[in-house]
């Protein structure tokens, strides 16, 4: 339905500005289920997922999918928070299916802070404006404006496939990954998945390299506690909780995990040092030879982002104490968020946090136990998957590295990968670092890199699926 502001805000626009017009039928049918998904309200705690992933079995269903091979999912007690998993139909055969992955939840966004309304997709400067256009209803609508065109063309995959439109990837106590794997494997059984967490790195308008996530860093919540006897302020104890948790803390800052890398971190380091400067790239060719080499890992480390990927990070993120003015504390706490390397395991780093905060009275306890996977190694990258990748990469961007990386942050792969799935993130969406500001305000894709990562996706799907046709 076209509303009157929308239809005076199409009338405002200067000719030049007709992209609408130029686009291609494929392309006006993505943009409308971006538009879709953009408007309705998904935030984790106030919106709805399911109203969204009913839009879109809507959608399956009036292209002639059959019914059977649509089904809604909502996890008890959790009305808002369903999701939906689409099967479609190859050969059969022996092949397993391919999983194509993507969260419909968003985080919280505010009218206030913004320029424009979030929940309404807009395209200004060359880029789509809206809550969750990076993160990650591009993917999504990708992924199902695909599936569609399949279904018109009539094209038949070797194997399966089967799309998974999910909730609370952003937080929440209904994820919808981790609901599918322990209550209906079978939906979602896959070869492997493809999900968001790689895409290409831009400077300026200059592709630099397309990255290929195979591996994560798993996040874990620790709570550093001191516990006192407290008293009156007037008379000081020499064991102030507050205190000792801050020296605790102190020392934990200062401590650098030694450097882990696995199947994914050490080539990414051999590929990233063909497009990083010449004193980077020397750093990145040293630890990939020997990561113990100290002075090349201090030297890469002093970018953020490379020390995080070289190995598990701990940083206090929250922290409480005191319950009066003229009081001695008689607790203090800090919370501990760390990112785990994944071929470290929970219990080495829970040793190493209590060893280095080396006061007897701080207890580190962890805030929820985790099933998740520690110490396995990452799994290489499926051949023929990584091969069409750095196919289409090549005939798309032009002679660029396509590189393995494991991302720093954490999506739902990391649900599939301990479920024994391998779970793969390549979007072809490209990017210049940081300006797609997703969780932020004003979040925002470039216009160009979603109509590119489209077309990327529908060709690689393809092919890693061998569809023939019908």
């Amino acid at each position: 339905m076209v509303t009157p502001r929308r239809l005076l805000a199409c009338l405002l626009l200067p000719a030049s500005a007709g992209a609408q017009a130029a686009l291609t039928p494929h392309q006006r049918a993505a943009r409308e289920v971006y538009e879709q998904l953009v408007e309705i309200n998904t935030v984790d705690s106030v919106g709805s997922v399911t109203t969204a992933v009913q839009a879109m079995a809507a959608r399956f269903r009036a292209a002639g999918f059959a019914a059977a091979d649509i089904h809604v999912i909502v996890p008890p007690g959790k009305p808002t928070k369903g999701n939906l998993v689409v099967r479609y139909r190859g050969r059969g055969g022996a092949l397993k299916p391919i999983l194509l992955l993507a969260h419909l939840d968003v985080v919280a966004a505010l009218r206030t802070d913004w320029s424009r309304d979030p929940f309404e997709l807009q395209e200004a400067n060359g880029f789509f404006y809206g809550r969750g256009t990076a993160d990650d209803k591009a993917m999504a609508s990708m992924f199902v404006a695909n599936l569609l065109r399949y279904k018109r063309e009539g094209f038949v995959p070797a194997r399966d496939l089967i799309l998974a439109l999910t909730a609370d990837e952003e937080g929440g106590d209904g994820n919808g990954v981790e609901f599918l794997v322990r209550n209906h494997r079978a939906l979602i059984d896959a070869a492997y998945a493809i999900n968001e967490g790689g895409g290409g790195t831009l400077s300026g308008t200059t592709p630099l390299f397309h990255s290929v996530q195979a591996a994560e860093k798993v996040p874990v919540n620790f709570t550093l506690t001191v516990l006192n006897p407290g008293g009156h302020s007037s008379v000081p104890r020499p064991d102030n909780a507050i205190n000792q948790l801050s020296a605790g803390l102190v020392n934990l800052a200062r401590y650098t995990f030694p450097v882990a890398l696995n199947a994914i971190t050490k080539p990414f380091l051999e590929e990233t040092a063909k497009v990083e400067k010449p004193e980077v790239a020397a750093a990145m060719r040293a630890v990939a030879v020997n990561p113990a080499d100290s002075v090349a890992a201090a030297a890469l480390s002093r970018d953020p982002r490379y020390s995080s990927m070289l190995r598990t990070s701990c940083v206090a993120t929250r922290l409480g104490g005191g319950h009066a003015y003229n009081a001695l504390p008689q607790t203090a706490t800090a919370n501990v968020n760390c990112r785990i390397v994944p071929t470290s395991t929970l219990d080495e780093v829970r040793a190493t946090i209590t060893r280095i905060v080396s006061d007897t009275a701080i207890r580190v306890t962890l805030m929820k136990e985790s099933d998740e996977k520690f110490g396995a190694a990452p799994d290489a990258i499926d051949a023929t998957l990584l091969a069409s990748a750095t196919a289409l990469t090549r005939q798309t961007w032009g002679d660029i590295p396509v590189i393995p990386t494991m991302s720093t942050g954490a999506t739902d792969g990391r649900f599939l990968r301990a479920a024994g799935i391998p779970t793969y993130g390549v979007s072809g969406i490209f990017s210049v670092p940081g300006e797609n500001n997703a969780h932020g305000r004003d979040e925002k894709l470039r216009v160009k890199s979603y109509y590119e990562g489209l077309e990327f996706l529908y060709q690689l799907v393809k092919q890693v699926s061998g569809t023939i046709a019908m």
